[in-house]
């Protein structure tokens, strides 16, 4: 047999019509215990494997969440996903990963429809900038969709999941208020994506509530060469107050200063004060420990799932956000 063997071969087989293999493998109480073992038998002689996609077709059921990953700079997506998998599953669902790297709408859309193609019953979509915002604002793909890391979203029909990351941004400079510092340095990440625009955010609404504070923000990419890199600036340049206190776009940017001021014989925090973001796997063990804002990407993940299962059940899109929190190391001190 050149093809993979259909319900006719397994009927031809048991010496039974279609139909009844149809009752069989959809566990219909009508077929008897002896053609139920002879169906059973020819099913596994023959290798035989349901067409789930055809059936879900039918149905309009696939037990399937579609998640459409839209960035190249989702940083902690595979605790997001591990996430999304584990809310999936213990809601006994599989899920179906696309990829949209940017482009027009109408790719985006042809990305949407291909999963609506394969039965989905919801949609995830896993932002990182506001592009993909704009792409969405019109979009009907016919199932509940909700949108992850994505700010605010246009579309009243798309709910959204995110951390909160400008109240991330506040609690990182109003820690360096507290201990005393005044001048305030941020060392951004990209700023097309929502995370480095919040946090911009939240560090200069940080610094407006406080008296006689100031700072100034450079941009970098999210990755340890433009940490080390812009430390390297901030000691050299010839213009400009010195910072006593930095608040990096990221952990990885915040281990590239610290990189670069171990070369150039600046201590952490004995002359300058270091706080990350988003408490990544060793960052307890720099040296020093680095201060840093907590993010659960795992509830990140199951949250989204969750909210878009309760879409399916009929309750209307909702915008929700989980609260970071501040976790205080080695790295930050009173200015001298």
């Amino acid at each position: 047999m050149n093809r993979a063997p259909g319900m006719v071969d397994v009927a031809r087989e048991a010496g039974v019509s279609h139909v009844t293999v149809s009752r069989v493998l959809n566990d219909h109480p009508s077929v008897r215990p002896e053609t139920r073992a002879r169906v059973e038998a020819a099913i596994e002689k023959l290798g035989y494997r349901r067409n789930s996609v055809a059936r879900a077709l039918k149905s309009r059921r696939s037990s399937t969440i579609g998640v459409v990953l839209a960035g190249a700079e989702l940083y902690e997506l595979p605790r997001i996903l591990r996430g999304v998998q584990t809310a999936a599953q213990r809601a006994g669902y599989w899920v179906n990963l696309a990829s949209w790297q940017g482009g027009t709408t109408r790719d985006l859309a042809e990305t949407l429809q291909r999963l609506t193609d394969q039965a989905v019953e919801a949609i995830a979509v896993i932002a990182d900038r506001p592009m993909v915002m704009d792409a969405l604002a019109d979009i009907v793909t016919g199932v509940p969709m909700t949108v992850v890391m994505s700010g605010n979203v246009p579309n009243p029909d798309l709910g959204f999941v995110e951390l909160d990351q400008e109240l991330g941004a506040r609690l990182a400079v109003r820690h360096l208020l507290e201990l005393g510092h005044r001048h305030v340095v941020h060392l951004t990440g990209a700023l097309r994506t929502f995370d480095a625009r919040a946090r911009v955010k939240g560090w200069r609404t940080a610094l407006d509530e406080a008296p006689e504070a100031g700072g100034e923000h450079f941009e970098g990419d999210f990755t340890g060469n433009s940490g080390y890199r812009l430390a390297h600036y901030l000691v050299t340049r010839h213009t400009g107050e010195p910072p006593t206190a930095i608040f990096a776009g990221n952990d990885q940017m915040a281990m590239g200063v610290l990189a670069a001021f171990a070369e150039l014989g600046v201590k952490v925090p004995g002359d300058v004060s270091l706080v990350g973001f988003d408490d990544i796997a060793g960052a307890a063990y720099q040296v020093p420990s680095l201060t840093t804002v907590r993010q659960d990407f795992v509830a990140l993940g199951e949250r989204s799932i969750e909210q878009v299962l309760r879409m399916m059940q009929g309750e209307p899109a909702s915008c929700e956000r989980i609260a970071p929190e501040l976790v205080v190391r080695r790295s930050t001190a009173p200015p001298r």
